[in-house]
């Protein structure tokens, strides 16, 4: 596929359509790796194979380059290169088609990140204990970086962080990197190149993948930013440039942040709905028939994922530091929190209709994932509302067609196998993954009660359904 670039180092959209323009040959090492990039001989090194890594590294394969995939996970490195795929959006053909053409390869031998272009980092950033960010796996793929670091290399930030991790943190520990032969400090711009550009991966979308999500680079100078969209632009769609890497940090945070307060708003309503006596899910039914000024989200059991749940924090707590408190942020938080306990309540409202203790109960948790048809279980509200049964005194079993065996946070179960009666065994059935290919209907048949924290049941109407 060929790529039009309408000066990209002047223009804030580039898509890919026809043929590539040439940057001002005025600069030596940048010069020299847009020659690489554009001729597809650029090497490029992915630190993390997961949810991030493993996708680009597969969308870069498709277009003809050769990628490096670094990874510190044993068994990971082991089924990748036996061409097994452990992300369920990347088909396992696809990585063994590129072993086999020699593009894609897995490693834990970090001294080859001297041998690659292009260095991308899609590591993990989660939250400590405080609530605190966790920089660790950052500073430890920029340290590996600043280990084999050579000049012309362009380093990309993907992973979720706060503003200004890109410039205070990133970029000093690759300045002091040294030139091998004189032992002169690399400088940004000229003699390297640094930018940020978040990650969008929504795991199951089947519409937008990582080739047709428009993708935000920020470089820390021009020249990064030349680099950074020229080499995105290869393979993905649609490149946004914007004017710095705090802004297309910012940029990440705003998305996320904008769901985590909209289903914190959604949520509350459906408290407040409750106590109204009012079906929330008819309100928003009928409030998402506007055709201007509103957009639908819908209440649930919490938040999960690896995204919404966690990136508003970076951004609160960068604030506090300068003496500002993100108030909706804080305040979404608090009331996203809450909702597995407001869930564990509609189970004891449950079990009280057919006048049942939860302690002894036997209850059935439907969907184990974050979200519907996909099987991560990364923050999902399913291990709140299990660990909160099971300190009450109930017996909780799970099914999940996505989660065979879910091993998270202290819970070591297996799925329950499907069967038409599965619901029959349990006092009480718990939707909290609305799973496409659940036979909700056979569930309804057999299930004494059921909480319904999704609207998954909303096409049927029965006495035993108690809604969120």
């Amino acid at each position: 596929m060929s790529v039009e670039l309408d000066n990209v180092w002047r223009t804030h959209l580039v898509r890919a359509t026809c043929e590539t323009e040439a940057f001002p040959s005025n600069y030596g090492a940048g010069e020299r790796l847009q020659e690489k990039i554009l001729q597809k001989t650029a090497k490029i090194g992915i630190i993390g194979q997961g949810y991030v890594g493993l996708p680009l590294a597969i969308v870069f394969n498709r277009f003809d380059f050769s990628v490096l995939g670094f990874e510190k996970n044993v068994e990971k490195i082991k089924l990748l290169n036996e061409g097994v795929s452990y992300i369920q959006d990347v088909p396992s053909r696809d990585v063994e088609k590129y072993r086999k053409l020699g593009k894609f390869e897995a490693t834990s031998d970090f001294p080859r990140l001297k041998d690659c272009d292009v260095v991308i980092i899609c590591v993990p950033t989660p939250l400590a204990k405080t609530q605190d960010p966790d920089m660790s796996f950052i500073l430890s793929a920029v340290e590996s970086i600043a280990r084999n670091f050579r000049e012309g290399q362009l380093v990309i930030l993907e992973s979720t962080t706060y503003p200004g991790t890109t410039r205070e943190v990133v970029l000093p520990i690759l300045e002091a990197a040294q030139k091998q032969t004189n032992k002169q400090k690399l400088r940004v711009g000229r003699d390297f190149f640094l930018a940020f550009s978040p990650e969008r991966v929504d795991p199951g979308n089947k519409k937008y993948s990582v080739f047709n999500t428009p993708k935000v680079v920020g470089g820390v100078t021009s020249i990064c930013a030349d680099l950074a969209c020229l080499f995105y632009a290869q393979a993905l769609k649609q490149v946004v440039r914007v004017s710095s890497p705090e802004t297309a940090e910012m940029v990440k945070l705003l998305e996320n942040t904008f769901r985590a307060v909209n289903i914190g708003l959604v949520n509350e309503v459906a408290v407040m709905c409750e106590k109204l006596g009012i079906d929330c899910w008819e309100v928003i039914e009928a409030a998402a028939s506007k055709p201007f000024g509103y957009m639908p989200f819908y209440p649930g059991p919490g938040l999960g994922g690896h995204c919404i749940p966690i990136d508003p924090s970076y951004l609160s707590w960068k604030l506090r530091g300068l003496n500002y408190t993100a108030r909706f942020i804080e305040l979404a938080r608090e009331v996203n929190a809450s909702m597995p306990q407001f869930c564990i309540r509609k189970v004891i409202s449950a079990l009280n209709m057919d006048s049942t203790a939860v302690n002894g109960s036997r209850v059935l948790v439907l969907g184990v994932s974050y979200k519907k048809d996909i099987d991560d279980v990364r923050e999902s509200p399913a291990i709140d509302v299990i660990h909160e049964l099971e300190a009450m005194g109930a017996k909780v079993d799970y099914y999940d067609p996505f989660v065979a065996k879910l091993n998270y946070e202290g819970i070591q179960k297996a799925s329950k196998n499907w069967s038409d009666g599965l619901g029959s065994d349990y006092e009480c059935v718990v939707i909290i993954t609305d799973h496409t290919e659940v036979d909700y209907e056979a569930i309804l048949k057999s299930a004494k009660r059921i909480v319904d924290t999704r609207n998954a049941l909303k096409k049927f109407k029965h006495e035993k359904i108690v809604k969120l």
